[in-house]
């Protein structure tokens, strides 16, 4: 699976690790760029002091590239960034605020730049902003997602034809047979998230996990579009917002119902009713917690099936 995208970043598979909170520290991280992936460290469920511990063992991990993702919302932005240029980080991808802030910045400094964004018109301003490669995130994607609500399937295809650098599919993807589907598409590689949070390895709690493996069709939802789109689990938050919208709600009482440290209290303590739980559509077919090297075996087996299956039609 040579693309634009292994030679990119220097790896063996074009599959990279989605950075995502409370879920993505550096055991998990190093454990993808070990087996041949790209494994990004998630900047936003972390103080700046505990993001430049984890990238200090992550280097100690592994010898192969990994990155880190820094949503540019967060109020400490800057000092997240000095840190990743004082440790010597390689790969950044941003995501959540303008590519164009931050990456000549980075650029300068040697450091591959990647955005995530959710339509092919922000993809072109990405583009246009110097990244060196975008992902595509369509709405089947957990965590925070794009207004637009445009699937995988409709939106790799129209950001292949707006674009020209390398394109990373993600949302909805965690087999092997739909690395194949995204690459046929026009995708170079593809940005794995909901898969690698079940996984051991994954910094979650291990009662978010299990639920994850529960986790069927149907049972996930994007809500809180007034304050920022995010796709959840239904538990009992969740219907804490529902029962906001029936009897007519706005930003400021969803914001004051979703308070402070909701992801982390969900994901990260396993507090499965009043946490937030952000996983994606592709969680109903995820049944195991397997270990990333596990993983990334079942990925590769199930790519070249889908492959070989394909050249008998």
């Amino acid at each position: 699976m040579d693309t634009n995208i292994t030679k990119l970043f220097a790896i063996k598979y074009p599959i990279i690790q989605g950075g995502m909170i409370w879920n993505s520290g550096w055991r998990l991280a190093s454990a993808v760029s070990n087996a041949g992936g790209l494994g990004l460290i998630g900047a936003g469920s972390m103080y700046p002091n505990v993001l430049r511990e984890h990238i200090q063992k992550c280097k100690a991990a592994t010898n192969h590239p990994f990155g880190v993702n820094v949503p540019m919302l967060y109020p400490n932005i800057e000092e997240i960034m000095q840190i990743i240029l004082e440790e010597g980080v390689k790969v950044v991808f941003t995501s959540a605020g303008n590519p164009k802030t931050w990456t000549e910045i980075l650029k300068k400094e040697g450091i591959t730049v990647a955005h995530v964004v959710s339509s092919a018109k922000f993809a072109l301003k990405s583009q246009e902003a110097g990244v060196d490669a975008v992902v595509a995130e369509g709405f089947e994607a957990g965590g925070h997602n794009g207004r637009e609500e445009t699937t995988t399937l409709c939106l790799i295809p129209n950001v292949r034809r707006q674009i020209d650098i390398p394109l990373i599919a993600a949302g909805g993807i965690g087999t092997g047979s739909q690395i194949l589907a995204a690459l046929a598409l026009g995708a170079d590689g593809v940005q794995i998230g909901s898969r690698f949070a079940a996984t051991r390895e994954s910094s979650a709690n291990q009662t978010f996990k299990e639920v994850i493996v529960k986790a069927q069709e149907g049972d996930t939802q994007l809500t809180l579009k007034e304050l920022a789109p995010v796709r959840l689990i239904k538990n009992e938050f969740f219907d804490q917002i529902q029962e906001k919208y029936r009897l007519g709600t706005n930003a400021e009482e969803l914001k004051e119902l979703l308070g402070r440290g909701r992801s982390k209290k969900g994901m990260f303590e396993g507090d499965l009713i009043h946490g937030e739980l952000e996983i994606g559509q592709v969680s109903a077919l995820i049944d195991s917690i397997p270990t990333v090297a596990e993983v990334f075996d079942d990925l590769l087996i199930d790519y070249k099936h889908a492959k070989e299956k394909l050249l008998q039609l």
